[in-house]
């Protein structure tokens, strides 16, 4: 059965990912930043799983649970009854926090404590297919680990097993902020490395990023495990990032290991489809994109002959066109900007974005407005013709 995973963009919604993606093949990652955003993106998922013939599951890790999340499960739960025998999906909700019992008790859904465990808290939607469990106590990551057979296909790699547990327990130290716990320090420094390097080395939307985002994180592990200090760890990071693109890097026929990590990287990721959007005109749209890498990559594109503008929208809102003839700052101006003419800058309509889709949506109607129905008269242009 496929599997979807939607997380928190932090280190303990990627260290929930990483204990996935240890026990299952996950077919799309999806990282959400705002709880806010949260909704918008399960009414996508929703609309997209009503449209499948066979039965997927989806996993929510360390999303709180708002107003529109609550109704998306029920509507979930409404869907399934909808679907023939056998063809239902299946939704998995782990998350930790104390706002979101208090949001799902308002909606009418209280919670039942498992008997063995009374801080675990299961909410029913009346389908078995539905699994709702939050545990105050617990970090996402660590829920992830220990309610692994929900969506587990597989044991995880025995090289890999304490790096695992090792993990769980550092991530679990910081996102419960318990100061006492000896790993503390240590989830500080993985945290420290998480935000370093998670839109850096190879951004979200690129078919590798969990699978090197996971890699750090347990690397990093690995060196707490064998007594790495903070210290000692930061020093290390940086020798993590080149070992990791070596690996990315070892088929690519362009690569020059002379370059920094990103200069390196910023060759594979100019060459992805999966990170841009060709918009009407030719001009091409990425999502989030750390303003460095994009510098970098925008360049690559335009020299390459790939496009002759691009353009980069943030979650806040912001946009950064680039091009090589002139239009960047064009661009901007239709979007409260401006700026140089090859390089320009403006702010989205709606004031910010949660997806790559919703930029395209933004972005499109205002830079290449459609035809109106005058302009699609064949005899439009006999309109102004006084022979």
């Amino acid at each position: 059965m496929p599997l979807t995973q939607i997380t928190h963009h932090d280190l303990d919604g990627y260290g929930a990912s990483t204990i996935v993606a240890s026990f299952a093949e996950p077919d799309r990652v999806v990282h959400v930043p705002r709880y806010g955003d949260v909704g918008p993106v399960v009414d996508g998922e929703l609309k997209r799983l009503g449209r499948t013939a066979a039965g997927e599951t989806l996993l929510l890790t360390d999303l709180g649970l708002e107003e529109p999340t609550i109704a998306f499960l029920r509507r979930f739960a409404a869907m399934n009854r909808r679907r023939a025998p056998g063809d239902g999906h299946r939704l998995v909700v782990l998350d930790h926090h104390a706002s979101s019992v208090d949001q799902l008790r308002r909606q009418g859904l209280e919670p039942r404590a498992e008997p063995d465990r009374p801080t675990l808290l299961r909410f029913d939607l009346n389908d078995p297919a539905i699994t709702v469990l939050i545990d105050e106590t617990s970090s996402a990551t660590r829920m992830a680990h220990e309610h692994r057979a929900l969506f587990a296909t597989r044991e995880a790699e025995p090289a890999r097993a304490a790096d695992l547990t090792l993990l769980v327990a550092a991530v679990d130290a910081l996102d419960l902020w318990r100061k006492d716990d000896p790993l503390f320090a240590s989830g500080l420094a993985l945290d420290e490395a998480f935000w370093d390097n998670v839109a850096t080395l190879v951004p979200a939307g690129h078919p590798a990023h969990d699978r090197v985002v996971s890699r750090l994180l347990l690397e990093a592990s690995a060196a707490i495990r064998a007594g790495a200090s903070p210290a000692a760890l930061e020093r290390l990071v940086p020798e993590i990032r080149v070992r990791i693109v070596d690996d990315l890097m070892c088929d690519q026929p362009d690569d020059d290991p002379s370059l920094t990590t990103r200069m390196r990287v910023a060759r594979l990721l100019a060459r992805s489809d999966a990170l841009f959007h060709a918009l009407a005109d030719g001009t091409l749209l990425s999502f989030g994109l750390d303003p460095g890498t994009f510098q970098r990559v925008s360049d690559l594109i335009m020299a390459s002959g790939r496009a002759s503008r691009v353009v980069n929208v943030q979650r806040t809102g912001t946009l950064s066109f680039r091009s090589n003839n002139g239009t960047a700052l064009a661009g901007a101006r239709l979007f409260r900007g401006g700026g140089h003419q090859d390089a320009a800058g403006g702010k989205l309509p709606n004031g910010s974005a949660f997806s790559l889709a919703d930029a395209v949506g933004q972005i499109e109607p205002t830079l290449n407005p459609p035809a109106t129905a005058i302009e699609n008269n064949p005899f439009a242009a006999l309109r102004h013709w006084k022979g």
